[in-house]
């Protein structure tokens, strides 16, 4: 079965509906099971700064989510990856996640994890 770790921008694509349809479906399936994203991403959507009503959403969407902490193995993978790409560091820590776990990483910023060997990229805004 497959896995997919939910990057922050595909979290704000998707609750901001600006999704293509085939992308939205993808993300309905995922996040109508329990969507999964990492300690990075809870913390990254946590903080934005938005309407009451947008704020909860995103309560009720990290508390339904399965939140992957960062391990002695991410923390390998991670260092791995910035020695061998500039990236930025929550970014590796997410992607360094995604392949720690096992999982896919659904994101449409594909541009920062180019590159990275062994992980699988799923791009919802690319969907037809």
């Amino acid at each position: 079965m497959e896995r997919y770790l939910i990057d922050t921008n595909a979290v704000s694509d998707y609750l901001s509906a600006s999704l293509p349809e085939a992308g939205l479906a993808f993300m309905d399936a995922l996040i109508d099971g329990i969507p999964t994203i990492s300690i990075i991403t809870q913390i990254e959507i946590l903080c934005w700064k938005a309407e009451d009503a947008v704020e909860q959403s995103v309560r009720d969407f990290t508390g339904d989510s399965i939140i992957l902490a960062i391990n002695p193995e991410v923390i390998e993978r991670c260092v791995r990856i910035r020695r061998n790409k500039k990236i930025k560091t929550p970014d590796a820590i997410i992607a360094a996640t995604a392949m720690a776990y096992g999982f896919h990483l659904v994101t449409n910023n594909e541009k920062d994890f180019i590159g990275i060997e062994d992980l699988t990229i799923i791009n919802p805004v690319k969907m037809i």
